[in-house]
This record gives C-alpha cells, structure tokens and sequence, in this order.
C-alpha cells in the first residue's frame, strides 16, 4: 500500500470528499489494480482495509475494448485468492458527487446482485485513485485502486 493510501486511511470523509471534488478523472486504469476499502472517520481503518483486502477484495482488472480506451469493462478480485467475480461497464460520466466527469464503474446491467451499485474513481496522482462506491443514490464507502509500478 502507498504512503498516499496510507494517508487516505486516516483522513475523514469531508476530507477525501475534497480530494476527490479536486481532481480530475486522469486515464482509465488498464489491466490489474490493487484495492484498498476506505471506512474514514474511524481509527480502525486500516485494520479494516487489511482484513477486507485479504479475505474479501483486492482489487479490481479493468480491460478497455474501445479502440480510443474510453470504455471497456472490469471484474472485481474477491475472496483470499483474488477470483475475478462481479463484472462492470467502465465510461465516463458526470460525477454523482459533483456533476464533473469521471470514470463511472456501473454494474446496473452486468450483475444481478449488484445492479443498484455504482462505483466512481478519479485519478488523485499518477497510477492512484479515489473512488466512491453508491448504493442507489447514497454514498456507502470510500475505495483506494492502484496500478503497479511498471504497468
């Protein structure tokens, strides 16, 4: 995990909140990414990002199909050996937060289970990003993605 990850662990919801109403959307990740949940305003969020990451998500692996790279679909990396599971469109789209772009990660139309799930992420620095996971219309929980070093 980053030392910029790290951070995020200990800052408070209005504070990623600004973070990420700062930034812009940046590149799609492609490939694999490594996931970091983010429960702010509590001193045990890196415990709980810990445990999350190795018993229920670790991330998620985009693969852009548009020939420009801006849209394609993912799946998510759940349970303790990462199993691609859950699959998303990705587009851009105007922020439920803010009504600025951003990568939309929207599985209304991929998974039953998931359908009322709508992920957001903006690029905060190079291969990092901040992202808001919406149930229905209400924000449930902050998210980290990182592309490795290299690729």
């Amino acid at each position: 995990m980053s030392a910029t990850v790290q951070d995020w662990l200990r800052m408070s919801r209005d504070e990623l909140d600004a973070l990420y109403r700062q930034a812009s959307p940046g590149e799609i990740p492609q490939g694999d990414t490594r996931g970091t949940p983010i429960v702010a305003g509590t001193s045990l969020a890196k415990a709980f990002a810990t445990f999350a990451r190795l018993f229920a998500w670790q991330g998620k692996v985009f693969d852009m199909f548009a020939e420009d790279g801006s849209a394609g679909v993912l799946i998510n990396k759940v349970s303790p050996f990462g199993l691609g599971f859950i699959v998303a469109k990705v587009y851009r789209a105007p922020s439920w937060m803010d009504g600025q772009p951003t990568i939309v990660i929207d599985y209304s139309r991929t998974s039953f289970f998931f359908r009322a799930v709508r992920d957001e992420i903006r690029e905060i620095e190079p291969g990092v990003y901040l992202g808001k996971v919406w149930l229905g219309k209400r924000r449930i929980l902050d998210f980290a993605l990182e592309v490795p070093k290299g690729g």
